[in-house]
């Protein structure tokens, strides 16, 4: 599901909207088209590239991006990229991370409000009540927080390599912050003990267990998948667990005739799009802060070159730390 940089390169409008024409209906296109083609024209002008989280919509996800993913993907891209600018298209802690892994670089993010539930659960100074509360367990922190948290923690995870990072710890005890679901999920496939925090993210979180069954019992046959975001009682019921990319690696590799994932709404959007021959459900919830992401902001980024993001110098270096020993551990 990830896009390089030379697939949207010198494509026409009409062959980009072909990528979207089963979500856009036709009339609307030409209003999008503009902007498109302005984003375009701006990205090649400030050798810019636009970052979009697979939570995105689709004119985003499949007009205007470059390199889309799940938090890894985009962290470890993010490493890679020869921009001068990378243009986030997702939420803040991302646009964060996006600046940790490039202090030279100018990043932007379309919309500076478009945060995270999780993020916004732990501050730096509960990290540091945690580590008074448990002295020598190390602190495996997810990437769904801000950089002063981060910084504070000996090392990253995301919902795809959350079990690999608290495994490589060597510890038998450690403190998984700050997404308690997440934790819950992980602690049943690993021997390490995992002390967690009352986190959850508000997209996921609403999933219930009878919305499982119901969808059984409305869609004979459908199969459900969920992000380990989700309550341990949502995951216990469905067929397959993990994180965006996995989801959309599963839909791929298994080919659902009907199936439904228990995540974002445009996860769904920009995963059905690929595979038209399968059947999707759609009783997904929307994520507001994603959604504050739009094509006219990205646009405006680029035009007037906001709004950048900047880190505290005296947090930089040990955040940076946090993501980087992940992505070595998961490599």
């Amino acid at each position: 599901m990830l896009q390089t940089v030379s697939e949207l390169k010198g494509l026409p409008l009409p062959e980009i909207y072909r990528r979207v024409e089963r979500h856009i209906p036709p009339f609307e296109w030409p209003i999008l088209a503009d902007e498109v083609a302005a984003i375009l024209a701006l990205k090649r002008e400030r050798n810019a590239v636009v970052l979009a989280h697979n939570y995105q919509t689709p004119e985003i996800f499949y007009t205007v991006a470059d390199i889309v993913g799940d938090s890894l993907a985009l962290a470890r891209e993010a490493a890679r990229t020869a921009a001068d600018v990378i243009v986030l298209a997702g939420v803040h802690f991302m646009a964060e991370t996006a600046k940790l892994l490039n202090p030279e670089k100018t990043v932007l993010i379309p919309d500076l409000e478009a945060g995270c539930s999780l993020a916004a659960s732990i501050t730096a100074a509960d990290i540091r009540l945690m580590r008074e509360r448990h002295p020598g367990v190390p602190i495996v922190t997810y990437v769904n927080t801000s950089a002063a948290v981060k910084a504070e923690s000996d090392v990253c995870c995301t919902s795809g390599n959350a079990k690999k990072i608290i495994e490589a710890m060597g510890s038998p005890r450690v403190i998984m912050l700050p997404d308690e679901y997440l934790a819950r999920n992980t602690a049943k496939h690993t021997k390490v003990e995992i002390i967690a925090w009352k986190g959850h993210c508000e997209v996921h979180e609403r999933f219930t267990a009878d919305d499982i069954r119901s969808l059984r019992d409305s869609h004979p046959g459908i199969t459900v998948l969920a992000h380990p975001e989700c309550p341990p009682e949502v995951v216990a019921l469905c067929d397959f667990t993990g994180s965006t990319a996995a989801m959309a690696d599963y839909v791929g590799r298994e080919r659902p005739a009907r199936v439904v994932l228990l995540t974002e709404c445009s996860m769904s959007d920009n995963v059905a799009l690929q595979y038209p021959d399968l059947e999707f459900i759609w009783p997904c919830n929307l994520c507001p802060h994603m959604k504050r992401i739009t094509l006219p902001k990205i646009l405006d980024s680029l035009v007037n070159m906001r709004e950048e993001i900047t880190i505290d110098p005296l947090i930089m270096d040990k955040a940076r730390r946090s993501v980087e020993r992940m992505i070595h551990l998961k490599s």
